[in-house]
């Protein structure tokens, strides 16, 4: 049958034109099923051998459940930048900086998160998010994005072994142990969770979200009582403070520059938040479990995020000596959730939330492996990286794209030697702003196949999960990403708490992931010689996800029949 007899544009490619990252892949449980237990779960060296698949691509281990997307989402990407990094944010920017700064950043990951449910549901490929840039947006673009994921992760990799060694050094009797040691304790604790592939990711992230929540859920009922002067006798916060901080020494800190500055600090705090939508490509059911996991992102950015970061501004001063000239996302004795509980004489409370801190870092540590892994043997199946990392085992794990991302983790060593500290800033600067660019095309990916799917002759009724924001959350969404973009320029070139201009070394310590993205978007056009792709030219059919329409319409007439304040709810956050 010909495309124009099954209704499909004819600038739609057929099936065999199609890369194969977006071609139906073979169902996880299929062969799951063919192996023992020990093989399943990477316990025996069978596992390591390459797996037999039929199809043109080989799916990845689906054993993910809603139970583990639920708490990536509401959990996962909560790590360093949160607990430690705002300490640096509220000395930059002052607590109203750090209220506004967030709220915005949240806004713009609630719109790309939902934009990235909805294109989950209808198109399960490998790779996430990546894919959909090569398919909607520009092939060479893709490229880009996908690479600069893969290096993002990479680079957050060691950074997180770092501040995991470092964290320990917090406690004195432990200082004596070279960091060193700690950092290859962290990395093999790292490849041991990575052994037992997507089930172990799962397993670690879920437990781990739920102490990280747990914990900041800890701190806000403590935070309360010491806002209202709850704190022991003799402490900072043994009378009623309220906002006084606000007042004296004041909301914003450093003008318009520290305003600027914080957003970096918020992006890498959001960080991680996608990984959700990639997660989905593994999860057994993912078209009942994903839009329940994304609508959790609500929660984090509100209560989490929003509501935990402004205690910390009602209780620590910004021109808190213990907050300057630290690391960002190094040094723990920053974290503003440390110092309260110093400050408010609550004896192990400090040390408390440094475990916390320690179990975040470590989960981010893992989310990386998992993140660059995937992403890498999605660029494989595409042709967009060397065939070997499309290389996946009896387990369902990629193997050799794990060993790849694992193999930057001996960087976190480098800040062991005088010049590390210089080798590290470098480092962050091409993560830190990574993840907005990987946000901006997932928005406008999105915008793009509505455009496509309406071209087609398709309604809004055959998208079974709908972003909320519509096209227009986002437009809101590529919008602040682009503000967002501009404001770290104006940081990079005015750097915050300097009544001068910048260097070329300090802008591009600020500014290092643009330059690194534009060269990897000229060598995907040098290597596929692809453009921008026409609207009539985007196919949004092949590899559809089949869906069970009867039971989906069955449960829109229900909704239909709900009260309003039901509708909403089931909409927004169930």
């Amino acid at each position: 049958m010909s495309k124009e007899e099954k209704g499909i544009p004819p600038s739609t490619p057929e099936k065999d034109d199609v890369p194969p990252a977006f071609q139906p892949a073979e169902v996880g449980e299929q062969w799951r099923d063919r192996e023992d237990f020990w093989t399943r779960n990477g316990l025996n060296l069978r596992s390591f051998q390459k797996r037999e698949y039929s199809g043109p691509v080989d799916s990845l281990d689906r054993t993910m459940k809603g139970r583990h997307l639920q708490m990536i989402a509401i959990g996962g990407s909560i790590g360093a930048g949160f607990f430690v990094g705002s300490g640096k944010a509220l000395s930059n920017g002052g607590p109203a900086s750090l209220f506004i700064d967030f709220s915005i950043i949240g806004i713009m990951m609630f719109n790309t998160v939902y934009a990235l449910g909805e294109l989950a549901v209808m198109f399960p490929v490998s790779g996430g998010f990546y894919t959909y840039s090569t398919r909607f947006i520009d092939p060479s673009w893709g490229f880009a994005m996908g690479w600069n994921y893969v290096m993002q992760w990479a680079v957050v990799l060691p950074l997180e072994l770092t501040v995991c060694g470092i964290t320990m050094g917090y406690w004195e009797e432990l200082r004596h142990i070279n960091v060193a040691v700690w950092i290859t304790v962290f990395m093999l604790l790292i490849i041991i969770v990575n052994v037992f592939g997507t089930l172990g990711y799962a397993e670690e992230e879920f437990w781990s979200s739920c102490l990280k929540l747990g914990a900041t859920v800890v701190f806000m009922i403590i935070a309360v009582v010491l806002v209202c002067g709850g704190g022991p006798e003799g402490s900072a916060y043994d009378e009623y403070s309220g906002g006084k901080l606000w007042h004296d020494p004041g909301a914003f800190a450093n003008g318009f520059r520290g305003f600027c500055s914080v957003f970096v600090t918020a992006a890498f705090s959001f960080s991680g938040t996608e990984l959700v939508g990639l997660a989905a490509a593994e999860a057994r059911n993912p078209v009942k479990s994903l839009p329940g996991a994304i609508k959790q992102v609500f929660w984090r950015i509100t209560l989490f995020y929003i509501l935990g970061l402004t205690f910390v501004g009602l209780l620590i001063r910004h021109d808190d000596e213990n907050l300057l000239g630290a690391n960002p996302y190094v040094n723990v004795d920053a974290s503003p959730f440390v110092l309260v509980g110093k400050y408010a004489h609550l004896w192990g409370f400090d040390s408390f939330m440094n475990v916390i801190i320690l179990v975040s870092v470590l989960s981010i540590g893992v989310s990386a492996v998992y993140g660059g892994s995937r992403t890498l043997t999605a660029l494989a199946q595409q042709g967009y990286a060397p065939k070997i990392f499309a290389y996946i085992d009896r387990s369902g794990r990629p193997l050799i794209s794990v060993i790849f991302v694992c193999a930057f983790s001996p960087l976190a060593y480098v800040n062991l030697a005088a010049e590390g500290p210089e080798v590290f800033d470098w480092l962050l600067a091409l993560s830190g702003l990574a993840a907005l660019f990987t946000w901006g095309s997932i928005c406008l990916a999105h915008i793009r196949f509505r455009k496509a799917w309406a071209l087609q002759g398709h309604t809004l009724d055959e998208i079974p999960f709908k972003a909320v924001g519509g096209v227009w959350g986002s437009y809101l969404g590529l919008t602040l990403n682009f503000l967002v973009l501009i404001a770290q320029l104006y940081v990079a070139i005015c750097p915050v708490k300097s009544d001068g201009f910048n260097d070329a070394e300090g802008f591009f310590k600020n500014y290092l992931a643009l330059p690194v993205v534009i060269v990897f978007w000229i060598g995907g056009f040098i290597w596929k010689r692809t453009g921008w792709l026409r609207v009539s030219q985007i196919d949004v059919d092949t590899g559809r996800r089949e869906l069970p329409w009867d039971e989906i319409n069955e449960w829109r007439a229900q909704l239909a029949q709900m009260p309003a304040w039901k509708r909403i709810m089931h909409t927004f956050f169930i």
